[in-house]
């Protein structure tokens, strides 16, 4: 992911960190963004690391993908997905708010929480070429994974003869408003 910063942006600056240990100054943020990774950080240690570099005014945002299972072809692969690989890769809605919940255990941050559906239009073969790079993709034999892509390219084609997929996608986001007052 640096290496495709640098090719894209050359004169951004690239700060290496993880979300527990912040390389950043006390204060120095308006805005702190965790895009799709709050999971591989342990918010025990995040949130505070978050109210640390974020200025009184600032914001920490959180967001995740869910899958869009009330479409009803992505419902269907994420079936197949579970039968082939054994897995759900699909992180599925949780109506009741307990997974925003989950974002922070600490309670030390009060958040607005708000789904935000989008679509686009893709060739299949780069949806195929997305899906492959799951985690549960990649910990199968080769032999395994492309003998379901090379199904599941049949099966898409069925419902998307012209070659273009309607991805929609569904993501959870949190914003957080105000920390609470110690």
């Amino acid at each position: 992911m640096a290496a495709q910063l640098r090719r894209g942006l050359p004169d951004v600056p690239l700060v290496r960190g993880d979300g527990n240990h912040l390389p950043l100054a006390t204060a120095s943020l308006d805005l702190l963004a965790y895009a799709q990774f709050w999971h591989w950080t342990d918010p025990a240690l995040a949130v505070p690391e978050a109210l640390r570099v974020l200025r009184p005014v600032g914001a920490p945002a959180l967001w995740w993908n869910t899958g869009a299972v009330d479409v009803p072809w992505i419902d269907a692969q994420a079936d197949r997905v579970r039968r082939h690989f054994g897995i759900d890769h699909v992180v599925r809605k949780n109506g009741d708010g307990s997974r925003a919940a989950l974002a922070d255990p600490t309670g030390g941050l009060d958040s607005a929480h708000r789904p935000v559906r989008g679509s686009r239009h893709i060739p299949l073969d780069l949806h195929l070429a997305n899906i492959s790079s799951h985690p549960a993709f990649l910990v199968h034999a080769e032999e395994s994974t492309a003998a379901f892509l090379a199904e599941e390219h049949r099966h898409l084609l069925a419902a998307f003869p012209d070659g273009t997929i309607e991805e929609t996608h569904d993501v959870e986001l949190l914003l957080a408003t105000t920390p609470h007052e110690a």
